[in-house]
């Protein structure tokens, strides 16, 4: 489905970041993996090229431009090209209300994941357009992004701009071929969330309560979208904010 495809995924080393590194690689794409843990990174890009897939590690946070640049350099220096791109990397806590909130807290909630993504489109499109074939960028929003979830305000309100972003990186360069889809992702068993619910013992039976189907997602299954996402399967979708959350959102 990916063959020939080289595609970058930040937040790689663990949960639906590294889920869909494996799913694309064993789709044929060749994957950069970035994140700040570098042991971890390889031992999943180690994993991936025993499979027979094709993977390079990018040590790096979203937060910083420049490593952003290192991580776009790497695809195309190594795999000749960057033809899509996962924008995973994110953070939340549960966090007390908001007006008990501090500002670092805030803080690190909107560079994590607004500021990341944003430094991610804006290394990642400049490519794109000047290799002339288009693309297509999936970023990592959530439930939070389409209402209040009982999640921290700030998580909330980040969620929500990884959306508003998706949509006008879409609508400005549609044209060119490149697409962008945010998906709107349910409660997942990942290290954050499973570290989310030592702190708060009952949000596990919430977030079930939540879902239609009754329980969480696996990181597979939000990894089966993003390679849905990244392949021509889906070239008439873009600008869209995909629900993967077990129904959550419909009801």
């Amino acid at each position: 489905m990916l063959k020939g495809r080289t595609i970058m995924v930040t937040g790689a080393s663990s949960g639906i970041g590294e889920a869909a590194a494996r799913l694309l690689a064993a789709e044929g794409a060749a994957v950069v993996l970035m994140a700040r843990r570098e042991d971890r990174l390889r031992e999943v890009a180690g994993s991936i090229e025993d499979d027979g897939g094709r993977a390079a590690v990018c040590v790096g946070d979203v937060r910083s431009p420049a490593d952003v640049e290192g991580a776009v350099s790497t695809a195309v220096d190594t795999f000749g090209s960057l033809d899509g791109a996962f924008n995973n990397a994110g953070w939340g806590t549960v966090g007390p209300p908001l007006h008990e909130m501090d500002d670092a807290d805030y803080d690190r909630m909107m560079d994590v994941n607004v500021r990341g993504v944003w430094n991610c489109l804006r290394k990642q499109i400049p490519v794109m357009l000047t290799q002339g074939s288009g693309g297509s960028i999936v970023n990592t929003s959530s439930t939070a992004g389409l209402f209040a979830t009982g999640a921290s305000a700030p998580y909330v309100a980040a969620k929500h701009a990884v959306a508003g972003l998706t949509k006008a990186a879409a609508a400005q360069y549609g044209a060119q071929g490149i697409r962008v889809n945010a998906l709107m992702v349910g409660s997942t068993r990942t290290e954050l969330m499973e570290a989310a619910m030592q702190e708060v013992p009952q949000l596990d039976k919430y977030a079930v309560a939540r879902a239609i189907q009754q329980r969480l997602a696996d990181p597979q299954e939000i990894a089966q979208a993003v390679v849905w996402l990244c392949s021509d399967r889906s070239s008439f979708v873009t600008g869209a904010s995909v629900p993967v959350d077990g129904g959550c959102s419909a009801v």
